[in-house]
């Protein structure tokens, strides 16, 4: 039985190894850090249950193809249960909206706010859905390796209708013109990748897959489906090993044979990376697929400032999921991507699981977790995590129309320093690479390395892409390709 070991613990290396422990191999997964899940880890404090990262469920097709892919369904290890109002967006002056969960209502809303829209809704989600069901459906499970992936007719018919070469901002102003309605259109791109103007209108099919599809969310926290995950590795066979940092991963004649962590030495017949795809090149001796200068070159989708707040009252007027849209959006997007720097009036998240989940929280509390999209690579010393948690904090109480700084009993901040100490997140990425064109599909850094015969990649920084359902399919495609190739 060959032998495989897979670096990191998150959606993607869980996925990949599970694939692979169900084809006949024997895995192992290293972990560097004490708990599983990589940025979908948990902790607890003072009786709050926090998740470290992901907080959104979207596209429940895919987690449910991807327990279906092993005879399971998520019902088997969480309950979800389908967020109403899918979500809330603060605007200026003083304006809210809340985005309804089915299409009719949210096509009323979108009437409101831009009288006589509702035929360019019906076009616009329709458009949407259609680039949903076949980006998702065929293009995202290709392994990406060659263009001629792509030459079948059919799919090159499929790609001209995608509107791959449009952009994403100029797509959706075809439709709609109201500022607050573009707003909310254009925040899933704005915080998982790019400027509007600068992202493929392929990705329209996002806006199909929260408001459509809709907002779910795992009783628990998104550490379940990470929990519903490695019970079923473990049900394959698969071994987790924790605070096994890789420290250089040695080949001999174009085939990786062994890895060491500071205390063991690991021998494989294939290597599957789901860690840092740059770090993990560092650890190569020279056997890398792309030079410092190709990553320095990559535009990386946002870091964050993250707070994780634990405060001892209810919350009025919160939503499960809010979005503080109430200053400049172009802006913000300026100062992430085109001149980097600490945005001057920030547009944040505050995420209130206990709104939904009263698990999460002491009875009559409140869990909070707050998130400003941040430029790759800032310096966060403890004084600019400070201020800029008065910002938010200030917005919220304005907004809310009570003290809420009095009543924080637990606050615990992280940054880019941090995503740098515990996932060796280059530049402390924390969503991968931008969605731009030029890294989308076979342009992305591939799953598997051009010198050594054995060595692959999963994840956020590889194909297809970033968010957790993109990096559970990635590594599905990776282990369905060695066992192909192995």
């Amino acid at each position: 039985m060959k032998k495989v070991i897979v670096i990191g613990s998150g959606f993607a290396g869980i996925s990949a190894a599970t694939k692979l422990a169900s084809e006949g191999f024997e895995v192992t997964i290293l972990e560097k850090n004490e708990n599983y899940g990589g940025r979908a880890r948990v902790f607890s404090e003072e009786g709050f249950k926090f998740d470290m990262g992901p907080s959104w469920y979207w596209m429940p097709d895919v987690f449910e193809r991807y327990f279906n892919e092993f005879g399971k369904k998520p019902s088997d290890y969480y309950t979800l249960v389908r967020l109403n109002p899918s979500y809330k967006v603060i605007l200026t002056n003083g304006k809210e909206v809340d985005l309804p969960a089915n299409l009719k209502d949210l096509r009323d809303l979108f009437e409101k706010l831009e009288p006589g829209c509702g035929e360019n809704f019906d076009a616009f989600f329709e458009e949407a859905k259609y680039k949903y069901i076949t980006g998702m459906g065929e293009f995202v499970w290709k392994p990406s390796l060659s263009i001629k992936e792509f030459f079948d007719f059919r799919l090159l018919t499929k790609a001209i209708s995608l509107d791959l070469f449009a952009s994403f901002g100029k797509h959706l102003r075809k439709f709609f013109k109201n500022d607050d309605l573009l707003k909310i259109l254009e925040f899933p791109v704005l915080f998982l990748g790019a400027t509007p103007n600068d992202t493929p209108a392929l990705y329209s099919l996002m806006n199909y897959a929260e408001m459509a599809l809709g907002t779910w969310y795992p009783m628990g926290g998104m550490h379940e489906i990470i929990k519903g995950m490695i019970s079923l590795a473990e049900e394959k066979g698969v071994k987790f090993i924790n605070n096994q940092e890789v420290k250089e991963i040695i080949s001999v004649d174009n085939l990786v044979n062994k890895i060491t962590t500071k205390d063991q030495v690991y021998y494989a017949d294939v290597v599957v990376s789901g860690a840092d795809y740059e770090h993990t090149e560092s650890l190569l001796n020279g056997d890398r697929n792309y030079s410092q200068n190709y990553w320095n070159k990559r535009l990386m989708a946002p870091s964050s400032l993250l707070y994780y707040v634990g405060i001892d009252r209810k919350m009025d007027k919160l939503e499960h999921h809010n979005l503080f849209f109430d200053e400049d959006f172009n802006l913000h997007a300026d100062e992430i991507y085109k001149n980097p720097k600490w945005p001057s009036k920030p547009l944040f998240y505050v995420s209130a699981p206990s709104k939904t989940d009263p698990s999460v929280a002491p009875e009559g509390k409140e869990n909070l977790f707050f998130l400003i999209p941040i430029a790759p690579d800032l310096e966060d010393d403890e004084k600019t995590r400070e201020k800029y948690f008065d910002i938010m904090i200030e917005r919220l109480e304005k907004y809310v129309n009570h003290d809420v700084r009095r009543h924080v009993i637990y606050k615990k901040s992280y940054a880019v320093s941090d995503f740098k100490a515990d996932y060796h997140a280059f530049k402390g990425n924390a969503y991968g690479l931008a969605n731009t064109l030029l890294q989308t599909a076979f342009l992305k850094p591939a799953l598997k390395n051009k010198n050594l015969k054995n060595m692959y990649y999963t994840g956020q920084l590889s194909v297809p892409g970033p968010g957790v359902p993109p990096a559970l399919i990635s590594g599905l495609v990776v282990g369905e390709y060695i066992a192909k190739n192995h």
